[in-house]
């Protein structure tokens, strides 16, 4: 697992690296985005609010190194975020700018 700042999203490139999250966290946030994207770039502060106000991990993942994992989650649009509760996904979100409550409720209420 990469090291990372526990007060910080952390970034991953691959779907191993996502598939070794879930197997050692209960709950996991992942935001797909891809560079350039405006949106996804504001809500960075966001994802840092979501990582203190949560107690779930928060990935950022550019799917460009591994395409196949956006076929395997559907991912049509940036930002998506995705919801996983003990390994399995639960939940997503592909409606643009969330704002901070509105993503903290999504991961707690998922």
């Amino acid at each position: 697992m990469t090291t990372s700042d526990p007060d910080r999203p952390v970034t991953i490139r691959t779907r191993a690296e996502l598939d070794e999250y879930l197997t050692e966290s209960d709950r996991v946030l992942v935001m797909v985005r891809t560079e350039g994207c405006a949106i996804c770039q504001s809500m960075e502060p966001i994802l840092d609010n979501v990582v203190r106000a949560t107690d779930a991990t928060v990935l950022v993942f550019n799917p460009r190194e591994d395409l196949d994992a956006v076929a395997a989650f559907d991912v049509r649009s940036t930002p998506t975020f995705l919801l996983f509760v003990d390994g399995e996904l639960v939940d997503r979100r592909a409606d643009g700018f969330v704002p901070t409550a509105a993503l903290v409720e999504f991961v707690e209420d998922g």
